[in-house]
């Protein structure tokens, strides 16, 4: 019997008993997902969205070869980095109302180390920054000028890419002056990947160039551990896309690994964290937010606010765009 499988036994047990000396006639049921937790004992990586599939190619090319599930999931999102096509993710971003594109990310591993680092400026790799803010520094995140400067100092190059098609939606925007994002466009998503080895180790990662047109300034919930992304060697890892704000004020990927260390399966625990953030905010029309879990045992899971969110799924014997559960259907 797993770790978890005996806390949640004993949970369970210590439940139904004060429910039979309460004189219940129902003992406790556990949390469990509506179709089974899906569940593998070999390697597993998820990933956010259509572009997690060439994401997981990479992390899973690197495990294959020998490399550690944290050099995994630092260079399966590195990939999308240098996509220059991805208008969510690097230098290709859309850029801020100012025009500049700005961009965050952070890692962890299975023991809870971590790094980040937010609004950074021209960059290929933020995510690479990231784990060298881990591994190099007593601290967690750098963020803005400082941050570059200390990039460059530990032998990070600047790289300037300007793409008229960017340019010219920006220059777009200027005259309208609105925007508003749109659920399940992937022109405002991140990508998150959480990973497992064959021996149960865990680890996740977050990068993005953030909202398009978003004040001059803003960071979300990509490079905030807690938030946008939270490794537990002990209970599991989740990960988050969407609207970051709803996500930072609710810890969202926090939340998720907490409630898999009390018992729930992945997806229960997803669907929990999506509805905690439609309980606080009365107007959800048009806000995605999404969650992607595995627990320690190697069960997963993802949920949504809306319809539309997949996730891309790499094990021994799948790879495949995998659609989430969700609490609403999307009209647009």
């Amino acid at each position: 019997m797993s770790y978890n499988d005996r806390r949640r036994f004993i949970k369970l047990g210590l439940a139904s008993s004060a429910a039979l000396a309460a004189g219940c006639t129902d003992a406790p049921k556990a949390h469990t997902s509506t179709t089974g937790p899906d569940r593998t004992k070999g390697p597993l990586i998820l990933s956010t969205w259509k572009h997690g599939l060439a994401a997981n190619a990479t992390a899973w090319e690197v495990m294959r070869t020998g490399g550690t599930v944290l050099d995994a999931v630092e260079q399966g999102v590195a990939a999308v980095e240098s996509d220059l096509t991805n208008r969510s993710v690097g230098l290709g971003g859309m850029p801020d109302r100012d025009g500049h594109v700005t961009l965050d990310a952070c890692i962890q591993d299975h023991d809870g180390r971590a790094g980040a680092v937010a609004f950074v400026q021209r960059f290929e790799h933020p995510i690479r920054i990231a784990r060298a803010v881990m591994e190099r520094t007593p601290h967690v995140m750098l963020v803005g000028a400082g941050a570059e400067r200390w990039a460059e100092e530990n032998g990070f190059s600047r790289r300037d890419v300007e793409i008229p098609e960017v340019k010219a939606k920006w220059l777009e925007w200027l005259e309208k002056a609105e925007y508003r994002p749109v659920v399940n466009i992937e022109n405002h998503d991140t990508i998150g990947m959480v990973a497992m080895d064959a021996s149960g180790r865990l680890a996740g990662s977050c990068t993005t160039s953030g909202m398009a047109f978003k004040i001059h300034g803003r960071v979300g919930d990509s490079p905030i551990i807690g938030a946008g992304l939270f490794v537990d060697g002990e209970a599991g890892a989740a990960c988050a896309t969407g609207v970051g704000e709803l996500v930072i004020r609710t810890a969202g990927s926090h939340t998720v690994v907490e409630l898999m260390r009390q018992g729930m399966e992945p997806t229960e625990a997803c669907k929990e964290a999506v509805r905690r953030i439609i309980r606080q905010n009365k107007d959800m029309q048009d806000k995605q937010v999404g969650f992607l879990a595995i627990r320690a045992d190697g069960a997963f899971g993802g949920w949504s606010v809306y319809d539309g969110f997949d996730f891309a799924l790499r094990t021994n014997d799948r790879e495949e765009l995998v659609p989430t559960g969700h609490d609403r259907k999307w009209v647009g």
